[in-house]
């Protein structure tokens, strides 16, 4: 399943999968129905909000019976046509008439830098002031989470050196600690995608001590999406071709083959932190940033850019670059 978190005229955000025909189905309506008609359930929207809930994070609080009811409710709004819930709600939805959100916003979102050999090589390379280790493990700002075609918002009174990084992450549907890499994938919930963006100039401040964060925390630093596609649809998170572009042109193109270490490692070595249900993880970027090539400052992101992250058997995140200065009226934040 491709499953998405979205939002009609302003209403709640609600959960819902991508059909084979493209539209939007609501899960939590569809299961409902489902109840109702072919369960008999007297009390079905207890019983949907209960295994099915309107929300990403509850739906993978579920575990696998969340999900493989959420699967139930997908086959019998697409198999059996049903265009209405049990109060006449709409179960369906072009893509045009909603709104798409970020796909979750987790409890906690467990970093990776440096994973990719190529990535710490190019790093070398270029001198950066401080070595880019395989492997490095930091949290991520949830508040700075934006969706598909969200704006990237380029603080220019903070950076002038706007970085992108694409990444392959990963949901937890279950929580646990201290296990090994055997068992990582009973975590497994599913994948998406996360552009890393980071500044550039912050970044090497920060470096110079060891610890990195501010510089890929800031606000709207932190794409996810456009979707998560279910870890059944995935049986190999190490083979999948990635690629970045920028208006149109490929900055990076890469595989997750090229890990250091694989996904599994990765979620067996943080699994001492704890896990909720609902985190995410992402694995590091690869080789192809701005700040590694030979001419930095032709590649920095600037406000007008679009930038597309594309991961096989995923799909595409899309996201423009804008101004603050143009968001707020031409004046730039007092720092």
């Amino acid at each position: 399943m491709k499953l998405v978190t979205f939002n009609r005229g302003n209403r709640e955000d609600r959960i819902g999968a991508i059909a084979n025909d493209g539209t939007i189905v609501d899960l939590n309506a569809a299961y409902a129905l489902y109840l109702r008609n072919v369960q008999h359930e007297g009390v079905f929207y207890a019983l949907a909000d209960a295994r099915v809930p309107a929300n990403m994070r509850g739906l993978f609080e579920n575990g696998d019976r969340g999900l493989d009811e959420a699967r139930t409710a997908l086959e019998y709004a697409t198999k059996g046509g049903a265009a209405t819930g049990p109060s006449g709600e709409l179960l369906r939805f072009q893509k045009s008439e909603v709104k798409i959100k970020p796909p979750i916003i987790p409890k906690k979102f467990f970093h990776t830098a440096g994973n990719f050999r190529e990535h710490h090589e190019e790093a070398q390379r270029s001198g950066f002031a401080h070595p880019v280790l395989p492997w490095i493990v930091f949290f991520q700002n949830v508040d700075a989470i934006i969706g598909p075609e969200e704006a990237i918002v380029y603080p220019e009174h903070l950076t002038q050196e706007l970085d992108y990084e694409l990444e392959l992450a990963l949901v937890l549907k279950k929580s646990g600690k201290h296990f090994d890499a055997s068992r990582a994938a009973d975590y497994i919930g599913g994948y998406v995608i996360f552009n890393d963006i980071t500044a550039r100039d912050i970044q090497r401040v920060e470096m110079k001590s060891g610890v990195f964060s501010f510089c890929k925390g800031i606000d709207t630093f932190c794409p996810l999406g456009p979707h998560i596609v279910t870890a059944d649809e995935i049986p190999q998170p190490n083979n999948l071709a990635m690629q970045l572009r920028v208006n149109g042109k490929t900055r990076q193109q890469s595989h997750s083959s090229k890990m250091s270490v694989t996904v599994q490692e990765i979620v067996a070595h943080y699994s001492p932190m704890g896990y909720s249900a609902g985190d995410v993880l992402s694995t590091g970027t690869v080789s192809g940033v701005a700040a590694f090539s030979d001419d930095p400052k032709s590649l920095y992101l600037k406000p007008g850019d679009v930038v597309e992250c594309e991961i096989e058997k995923i799909g595409v995140l899309r996201n423009p670059i804008v101004s603050y200065k143009e968001l707020h009226g031409g004046k730039a934040a007092k720092v």
